[in-house]
């Protein structure tokens, strides 16, 4: 269960960092309360899944998928460019999401 919770919080993770542009520097009320929201949500989606992970495979996944997400929809949604060490990146990220969760003891 700890695992899902994790997922559930990176994936708020990627919605939070998107939503922050519109806030435009915090002065929209309406885009300023839905980044308030998802940054509390996946934080405590967070929280919920330290209770059964070490803090540091959490935490390091929780921001692997984060930053995965951010970048794909980057490319995808805004048309950041894309280059053979931004693939490398992401490809290490993957690598060590992967790895943190093999090498993690069950609780």
């Amino acid at each position: 269960m700890s695992w899902l919770l994790l997922i559930g919080a990176g994936l708020v993770e990627i919605a939070w960092s998107q939503s922050i542009e519109p806030t435009r520097g915090f002065t929209r009320p309406l885009p300023t309360l839905v980044c308030a929201v998802l940054m509390i949500g996946a934080v405590y989606l967070l929280a919920r899944a330290m209770e059964g992970l070490p803090v540091g495979t959490a935490y390091a996944v929780f921001t692997g998928i984060g930053a995965i997400g951010a970048i794909a929809l980057g490319v995808l949604v805004h048309h950041d460019p894309v280059s053979p060490g931004r693939l490398a990146a992401v490809a290490l990220i993957v690598g060590g999401v992967v790895l943190a969760r093999m090498t993690t003891p069950a609780a």
